[in-house]
């Protein structure tokens, strides 16, 4: 067996006390094999066999997946996942060499959240995604809706007449739960446009939110949006995805924008004026910070990545909000609330 396969079926069926010891593991593999990152560590005269805590490890910025091959050696791109940006904008490019692997963990991970896909019917409000070919988003949502089985799943693009139709049908006959995965805008334009006062009563129906507003409509707060919608279509809570395009592992939130994070995925604040200086959690009582990630599913690009993204500690453990974003970064394709 291969190194890399060794650790990826140690991701698989990690357990939450032997991340840091992983982590350091793929830690040195990348600062090795790692052209980009391992360019970055010298810049920063970081001796990588020096490095002894997750602490220590530094995070490369998620700039670098505009500009630069990111792909740990011997690893080979299959598939490039690009992000959607804004006309004009310079977008990320994540090599992925193993897009099965990527499957399966995804469809670990929403049914640790959320159970079974065969329980589910699947209908996705995802236009903008679909209009491009390289969206990690819809790879993951059609890899989803395949595990469903269910003949009533699917992708729409601008048929939402057929998509009211299906929910009509599915609230009169069907017991499975429904999920209902829609971008921001497409979301709020359905529920401005459509009656959707069937939906009252429909304890099956799940109503999930990927972020972003691509331009088309003004920022929201999250709690002005979740507000809107959850009038919308009748149910007591928005449920989101956390997830973009320089990750393989996502989060998950059941209401209220606090995120639960499996465990490929650990969150750490930074001070938002020294990227190097981090807010551990329960040690120092922050508000807020810059987001950095450590993703351990992205082993053939980097794990260890810091975000543009502004949050902060969860009551839990594994836990966060998003807050927004950096004053002088791009918008996301996939951000969420901007405050």
């Amino acid at each position: 067996m291969s190194t890399s396969q060794y650790l990826k079926d140690q991701i698989l069926r990690l357990d939450a006390s032997l991340f840091e010891s992983l982590s350091l593991e793929i830690f040195q593999l990348q600062a090795r094999s790692n052209p980009v990152y391992g360019e970055y560590l010298s810049h920063l005269k970081i001796r990588p066999e020096a490095v002894q805590s997750l602490e220590e490890i530094p995070y490369l910025p998620l700039e670098f997946f505009k500009s630069h091959r990111v792909i740990t050696a011997p690893a080979e791109p299959k598939i490039t996942f690009a992000s959607s940006g804004t006309t004009g904008q310079i977008t990320s490019q994540h090599l992925v060499s193993d897009p099965d692997f990527y499957e399966v963990l995804s469809e670990r991970i929403f049914e640790q959240f959320y159970g079974p896909l065969t329980d589910f019917h699947i209908l996705a409000l995802l236009p903008s995604y679909l209009e491009r070919s390289n969206s990690s988003l819809v790879h993951m949502v059609r890899h989803f809706i395949g595990k469903t089985q269910s003949e009533y799943s699917g992708f729409y693009l601008h048929n939402t007449l057929e998509l009211l139709e299906r929910l009509k049908f599915l609230r009169q006959h069907s017991t499975k739960k429904v999920l209902l995965i829609g971008v921001t805008f497409a979301l709020l334009d359905l529920a401005e446009e459509a009656d959707l006062s069937f939906l009252s009563g429909m304890e099956n129906l799940i109503v999930m939110e990927t972020g972003g507003m691509k331009g088309r409509r003004q920022e929201l707060l999250r709690e002005e949006l979740h507000e809107i919608l959850t009038k919308a279509f009748h149910v007591p809570a928005i449920h989101s995805e956390y997830g973009m395009t320089e990750l393989l592992s996502q989060g998950y939130s059941f209401g209220g924008g606090l995120f639960q994070l499996p465990a490929s995925l650990k969150i750490t604040l930074r001070d938002v004026n020294d990227p190097f200086h981090l807010y551990q959690p329960g040690r120092q009582a922050r508000s807020s910070g810059g987001i950095n990630i450590i993703d351990l599913a992205n082993l053939d690009s980097c794990s260890f990545l810091e975000t543009k993204d502004l949050g902060s500690y969860g009551p839990q453990d594994q836990t966060f909000r998003v807050l927004g974003r950096f004053d002088n970064s791009d918008l996301r394709g996939c951000n969420l609330m901007v405050l």
